[in-house]
């Protein structure tokens, strides 16, 4: 085999190496740019393709997907004059690599110029206080407007968020001395109706309390006249029954007379110093006597002295 072969096999061999690292392989969530002859020929998709040698090259490989950029913190000056450190978050996305490519010269630093000039613009409208509670209104209004501003580009801007809002020290320190007269204020306000509460459940309780105590009270007494109620009602009635009795047995006059000088003479029997007789009793212990006498019933007898001094 001569020098000659041999020099043509290496360089056929030499050519095949090199048609073969022409061929490129775009994976997913990828894109390539390829020019042709210094100019765009086409966007390569996900697979493989060849690479055209002296003729065409790569420009440049974009991703699409989803990207995150924190931008360092801006000054801003609010619309009653306060100057604020505040740092921004944006969530953007290639939609279109041949405008990204050929769009802008340096597209993340032209988004976070764009950013910071989109946002002195919405603080400026606003006051202090507006800025640091209209976050959200913020957002929104910095993505709409990022959005439209950066389609030209091929970029779509997905979220735009405040990261860290910053007031100058001064600030600050009023904010925080307010927060804390705020606290303390509903410390007191909580307070003051904790003790109102317990105020109004204790008089609560102290009126119930009152309330059961006077049915208790009213249910004692009804108890009490009841039972004396039927106490006198058993009392009556055993007298009802004991006159009908005395009426069934036929008692006469005599009888009902004698049964009076015995009540007279449980009265005698009392306290009083004085007892007042009726003018009639000498008649009824004439009876009394003449009935002792058939009954063999022991009576007192009483004197006209003794009567005298009972007058």
């Amino acid at each position: 085999m001569g020098t000659g072969l041999i020099l043509t096999i290496i360089v056929i061999l030499v050519i095949l190496v090199y048609l073969a690292t022409r061929f490129t392989i775009v994976t997913q969530a990828n894109r390539f740019i390829v020019e042709r002859l210094g100019g765009y020929y086409v966007t390569w998709d996900v697979g493989i393709h060849f690479l055209v040698p002296f003729i065409d090259r790569i420009k440049m490989k974009v991703s699409i997907k989803e990207q995150v950029v924190d931008f360092d913190p801006q000054p801003v000056i609010t619309k009653d004059n306060v100057t604020m450190q505040i740092d921004t978050v944006v969530f953007f996305q290639i939609t279109d690599p041949k405008l990204y490519t050929y769009g802008v010269n340096f597209p993340i630093k032209a988004i976070e110029n764009l950013t910071a000039t989109t946002l002195r613009n919405i603080i400026g409208d606003l006051e202090l206080d507006e800025s640091l509670t209209s976050r959200d209104v913020i957002n929104e209004r910095m993505r709409s407007i990022l959005d439209e501003a950066t389609d030209p580009w091929g970029i779509k801007i997905n979220r735009v968020e405040l990261k860290n809002i910053i007031p100058p020290k001064d600030i600050r320190e009023a904010m925080e001395k307010q927060m804390r007269a705020e606290r303390e204020k509903r410390q007191s306000i909580l307070i003051a109706e904790g003790n109102k509460r317990s105020a109004i459940l204790t008089a609560e309780g102290e009126r119930e309390s009152q309330i059961l105590r006077a049915d208790g009270e009213k249910q004692v007494r009804i108890l009490e006249a009841e039972g004396k109620a039927q106490a006198i009602l058993k009392v009556q009635n055993a007298t009802a029954k004991g006159i009908e009795l005395i009426k069934e047995a036929g008692a006469d006059e005599a009888f009902l007379r004698l049964e009076a000088f015995k009540a007279m003479e449980t009265i005698a029997d009392g306290q009083a110093t004085k007892l007042i007789i009726p003018s009639d009793m000498q008649g009824m212990v004439g009876l009394a006597s003449t009935l002792a006498e058939a009954f063999k019933t022991d009576i007192p007898k009483v004197s006209m002295d003794d009567k005298k001094d009972k007058k």
